[in-house]
């Protein structure tokens, strides 16, 4: 492709308005998350405690913006003040729950549509990295780290907000924490907020900001499509088992263990020659 044109699609992408289509994925595709992980019990419990679970449903669609305000101080409830945002998450909460036969869940989970709808999240979760890395360096413009915390919390804040999200469900989980077992969602959502960090506040990256950006964009939405279609979930595992291995003990410990189990044989053979 000619490096105008892609370019052009870059600058095309980077002007995209979120508001309503890409909400309406983000939206639904959050829906289905809280009914999928109700499982068998989720007509029941939507029967029972719709308020319960709109209250859940609403925490997930807005979990990014809450948790980011709640750190740096600034309204929590702020992100629900958008009531035609409001109006789209809860139209969207209504039509996986309640519309008749499940009519609306299953047309969710239609194969194309759950495509489409996935492709449009991760390019909703892009922006919304990419706000979070931005606002952040308005308030702390050489706090590199904050930069990237309300970044990725911006992009997968619902991980972060498991844990209250089923307690609002009447599930105690204390397990289910992001920081224990991060998803490949939080990992990507730190990778593109470094990235968005180092392009905003240093030279160490000198391809123009819209190319960074459509970048992390066709980055995000190849995995979405490949765990869907193709079942790899977390890319980064293999990095991860290896920066473990060199970094954090994991060779030392078992050099460690063959070495035990070594002086281990030769306790028995020592005792063996005293008799």
């Amino acid at each position: 492709m000619d490096p105008e044109a892609f370019l052009d699609i870059a600058n095309q992408v980077i002007k995209l308005k979120m508001f309503p289509y890409f909400d309406v994925a983000h939206s639904l595709l959050c829906a289905l998350s809280v009914k999928e992980d109700l499982g068998a019990g989720a007509h029941t419990f939507s029967r029972k405690h719709p308020l319960a679970c709109w209250l859940s449903t609403m925490l997930v669609v807005f979990a990014g913006g809450m948790v980011a305000n709640g750190l740096l101080g600034e309204p929590i409830l702020a992100p629900l003040k958008n009531t035609p945002q409001l109006l789209v998450a809860t139209a969207c909460w209504y039509i996986v729950f309640y519309t008749p036969f499940d009519i609306g869940y299953k047309v969710a989970k239609f194969l194309p549509i759950k495509l489409v709808a996935s492709a449009m999240k991760e390019i909703y979760r892009a922006k919304k990295i990419h706000d979070g890395v931005t606002h952040a360096a308005k308030l702390y413009p050489n706090a590199f780290i904050i930069m990237i915390i309300i970044g990725t919390l911006k992009g997968n804040g619902a991980g972060f907000t498991k844990l209250i999200e089923r307690l609002i469900r009447g599930v105690w989980t204390p397990t289910a924490m992001e920081f224990l077992q991060p998803s490949f969602y939080t990992k990507a959502s730190l990778i593109a907020s470094i990235i968005f960090v180092l392009d905003k506040k240093t030279d160490l990256i000198s391809a123009p900001h819209a190319l960074v950006y459509f970048g992390i964009v066709i980055f995000l939405v190849y995995f979405k499509l490949s765990s869907i279609l193709l079942g790899i979930h977390d890319p980064f595992v293999p990095f991860e088992n290896l920066s473990c291995a060199l970094l954090f003990g994991g060779i030392w410990d078992s050099l460690a263990k063959i070495l035990g189990r070594g002086q281990a044989k030769e306790e028995p053979k020592d005792a063996k020659k005293s008799n």
